[in-house]
């Protein structure tokens, strides 16, 4: 199985990097910010960088949706896999089109109201986990698999 981990740097980054145990053993790209702390975190792996800032840009949706179709018709992951933030729209809409499975894992400190990521990956998301029982009033069909902190 061929994975794809997107997610932006910091605190989503660190998120799907706790995920080791299970991705650690198939074959990975991660597509995050150029930054220092993520090339730091991703040394060993293999890192495609994407666009920031993100959030609420207009720009930098359609500069990561050329990305993603790109680093998709190439790659051709099984599976997508993210935490946020807005770097997942893209790669999860375009990943459903190329067939790829995704799986989308809402933040920690959302306990009862939705990001704007994951209200927009949520319509194709295959697996929509959520880390808090009350977000599946938000998500009904979330699966709640408690903290993975």
């Amino acid at each position: 199985m061929k994975i794809c981990l997107v997610g932006s740097s910091g605190g989503h980054l660190t998120h799907l990097y706790m995920l080791k145990p299970f991705w650690e053993k198939h074959e990975r790209f991660w597509v995050t910010f150029d930054k220092e702390d993520a090339k730091s975190l991703l040394k060993d792996e293999r890192m495609i960088p994407c666009y920031y800032p993100t959030n609420r840009s207009l720009k930098g949706l359609l500069i990561n949706t050329r990305l993603a179709w790109k680093v998709l018709r190439k790659e051709k992951p099984d599976l997508i896999i993210s935490s946020g933030a807005a770097v997942a729209v893209p790669f999860f809409w375009l990943g459903k089109l190329f067939g790829a499975k995704t799986m989308y894992i809402e933040v920690f400190d959302r306990i009862d109201k939705s990001t704007l990521s994951g209200k927009l990956v949520y319509p194709v998301a295959d697996k929509f986990i959520v880390e808090w029982e009350e977000m599946k009033k938000i998500y009904p069909k979330a699966i709640n698999l408690g903290s993975i902190f």
